[in-house]
């Protein structure tokens, strides 16, 4: 029993969610029993950026009580050292990859896809338009002209699946996902993490009305966990029902009935991001919780 996604036959509905699953790490500590027991049907790589990127200055975490508040700020090794040294080891999982990517510009980010695509490694792209834009202020994602004309740019640079992974910090997410659909992409995933500030502990030598200050070192950062399942369910619904294309839906996924509401809004596909942290063969279980017996089910953290 196998899905199909975007041309792709995958063994289970479950991915993991970019930057939440360090495979990489993951071989070091299981060795080849990765090969045996990896938790996910396809494997998302974190962000890769066209240059090497140090990410944000600590403290980077934030532990809420529902989930977690990161601002990792996309640390990356570039995209050349990408191609030349980790994806021939990704190349090694027993999976599809996906290689997500993001720019500041649309001409950066079809350069990127250009030269991602044109590896056989490599099964789709997953385009990130969470980033700033220069003329909005805003996400690329989050204004449907701007992404329509973002993914005008971009979409002639593959002919492999492209995923759009939508911001959910903006007004109408469905109509964004519409000008993904339109722009010619293949499938959408959301939701990304919601904008979050956490305030340092209050000195109490601090005057009345002193301002607060921010805990992360980037200032703010994103929202992630079970704390915004019922969000991410909302925003999974109407877009479901806006456009035709399939859905990876994600967003506080901790077990296989949280997985069957995603699937029962709609989505195709469910990812698996903050629950990884806690316990690395989740996707394994919850595929298996719902009725699926993958190969590669095994339980690397036995």
């Amino acid at each position: 029993m196998t899905i199909s996604f975007c041309g792709l036959e995958l063994a289970h509905p479950v991915v993991n969610g970019s930057g939440t699953f360090d495979a990489l790490a993951a071989r070091r500590v299981f060795g080849d029993a990765l090969d045996a027991g990896f938790p996910f049907s396809a494997f998302v790589s974190k962000t890769i950026t066209a240059a090497p990127r140090d990410g944000n200055p600590p403290p980077r975490l934030w532990e809420t009580a529902a989930g977690m508040v990161n601002s990792i700020g996309l640390p990356n090794k570039g995209l050349d050292n990408y191609l030349a040294h980790d994806l021939p080891e990704l190349a090694r999982l027993p999976v599809p990859i996906v290689t997500n990517v993001m720019g500041n510009t649309g001409e950066e980010v079809h350069d990127l896809v250009a030269a991602v695509s044109a590896r056989d490694e490599v099964a789709a792209i997953e385009l990130n338009v969470s980033c700033p834009n220069v003329k909005t202020g805003l996400d690329i994602g989050a204004v449907p002209d701007v992404l329509r004309a973002f993914m005008a740019q971009v979409r002639p640079a593959t002919a492999k699946p492209l995923i759009v992974k939508l911001t959910p910090n903006t007004a109408d997410v469905p109509a964004c996902a519409a000008a993904a659909e339109d722009g010619g992409a293949d499938a959408v995933s959301l939701i990304n993490t919601l904008r979050a500030m956490p305030l340092a502990p209050r000195d109490g030598h601090a005057p009345l009305g002193a301002p607060p200050r921010p805990w992360l070192g980037g200032g703010t950062g994103g929202q992630s966990g079970p704390a915004v399942r019922t969000i991410a369910l909302a925003q999974v619904g109407a877009v479901c029902a806006r456009v035709a294309i399939p859905v990876i839906g994600m967003g506080g996924i901790q077990t296989a009935v949280h997985a069957r509401q995603f699937l029962d809004a709609g989505a195709t596909l469910v990812a698996v991001g903050t629950e990884s942290f806690r316990d690395p063969a989740v996707g394994a279980r919850i595929a298996a919780d719902l009725g699926w017996n993958p190969a590669n089910s095994g339980n690397i953290a036995g």
